[in-house]
């Protein structure tokens, strides 16, 4: 059959994102996870053999582009139907073309079928007994979770392959080559765009290759062949400040740096402006959102535990109901995390505990401590002797030990005089004093 993909067949009056859809694997973007040396789908086009599949994937990804690049190297007819265009008689339409192409050439037919998770019940039925049969191949793509959206009967016929969104090194690939292929993309034209442009138009593209394409080609109205883009013409076509899209650049960092800082540093004056800030640069909101969960357990920790379940809330309520109030809830768990007690306690010590598991990786546990399922157990002495917190006085067995013998004198967690922490400070001192006295002393003390 004709190369679906030959530059003959190019109109020059399409798209810059369909002009430069790949020709072969190796100009497809990211998936290497699938289509890589050795990976399930490149050996399926390596070894002209297929089966039936579903692609799942956010849109612009190269879903469809997929689905050519294997009918092209089946030799296959290719057939496709949007779901959100389509009924049962366009999939009797297609099946028909199938058998028909079948007896006519001997040569397989793909079925693509695009956005299938709209279809309902009955229509995704209508393709089971023709995948069976083996009319055609049938290939799917999807923007939701097959499990959820599509039949079990239909899932048990295709497999699901699951793509990722192209990062932002992957866009700005795929747009270096549009700007260097003078038959399919702007070579012949010379326009100059920098590094620094390119990577702001894939933040902008937010994993979209077909996106990306769309804002170059749109870009290259804005000048004369051979011109370089300023940043004004870039701004133009984005609809705002570059800044916006400057999401993983050093300026990013500092900033996340900075409202990490004012937090800790006790300012919620300073949390709520580099919040701002990055909001406005396009920061994902949860980004900050996981970045507060941290901060509530690095520098907040137990002189106020609750900062855990605020930043938890807000995180909630953001996905509840979206970004404007949602936007609002996180600001003001900021606001509550940079005023409450900061206590880094927790973190020191599970930091030590770490350092000192490394420095003695193979200490024994101890035999009171060891669980004792079987009377073999039993009988190496696993669990003897071990003493039930529960019946013990304030449900507190003072004197017990409960690290290997070898370090059973360690401290790690030292809380400060903040906030709960410094109950917990005194809860623990007490508990101190109760392992240094005698059990006839404690039962004077009133203990029962």
């Amino acid at each position: 059959m004709d190369d679906l993909f030959a530059a003959d067949n190019i109109n020059p009056m399409a798209p810059l994102a369909a002009r430069m859809r790949p020709e072969t694997l190796d100009e497809y973007v990211g998936q290497q996870h699938l289509v890589g040396e050795g990976k399930p789908l490149r050996k399926m086009i390596e070894r002209r053999q297929g089966h039936s599949f579903i692609l799942w994937g956010t849109p612009g990804i190269g879903k469809t582009t997929f689905a050519k690049l294997f009918a092209n190297s089946l030799d296959a007819k290719f057939i496709e139907l949007s779901a959100v265009m389509s009924g049962v008689k366009e999939i009797r339409a297609a099946v028909d073309d199938a058998k028909q192409w079948r007896l006519m050439t001997q040569k397989a037919t793909l079925l693509f079928v695009d956005e299938v998770h709209r279809f309902n019940k009955s229509q995704q039925d209508a393709f089971l007994p023709f995948i069976e049969d083996g009319t055609f191949l049938f290939v799917g793509a999807t923007t939701e979770n097959p499990a959820f959206e599509l039949n079990s009967a239909l899932l048990s016929r295709a497999r699901v392959y699951r793509l990722q969104t192209p990062s932002v090194d992957d866009l700005q690939d795929v747009m270096t080559r549009a700007l260097a292929d003078p038959i399919r993309g702007l070579g012949k034209r010379n326009i100059q765009v920098s590094d620094h442009h390119l990577n702001v138009l894939a933040q902008a593209a937010d994993g979209d290759v077909r996106r990306s394409l769309n804002f170059l080609e749109i870009l290259a109205d804005f000048v004369e062949d051979g011109e370089t883009i300023t940043d004004e013409q870039l701004e133009n076509v984005l609809g705002g400040s570059i800044r916006r899209y400057d999401k993983g650049g050093d300026v990013f960092y500092d900033q996340i740096s900075a409202f990490h800082k004012s937090i800790r540093g006790s300012s919620p004056d300073g949390a709520l402006y580099w919040m701002a800030r990055m909001l406005d640069g396009g920061c994902d909101p949860l980004y900050i959102a996981r970045r507060l969960l941290a901060i509530a357990s690095e520098d907040i920790g137990n002189a106020d535990p609750r900062a855990l379940q605020v930043g938890l809330n807000a995180w909630d309520i953001f996905e509840r109901v979206g970004p404007y109030e949602g936007n609002r809830a996180i600001a003001q768990a900021a606001v509550y995390m940079a005023c409450a007690p900061k206590s880094n306690a927790v973190y020191r010590a599970f930091s030590q505990a770490l350092e000192s598991v490394r420095h003695h990786p193979s200490l024994e546990v101890p035999n009171h401590l060891r669980n004792a399922p079987t009377s073999l157990a039993k009988d190496m002495g696993h669990g003897e002797d071990y003493r039930y917190a529960h019946n013990e006085p304030n449900a507190y067995a003072a004197g017990e030990s409960y690290l290997p013998q070898e370090i059973a004198t360690e401290r790690y967690y030292l809380p400060t005089d903040r906030g709960l922490e410094k109950k917990i400070g005194e809860k623990l001192a007490w508990l101190e004093q109760q392992d240094q006295q005698s059990p006839l002393q404690r039962y004077s003390n009133g203990d029962t």
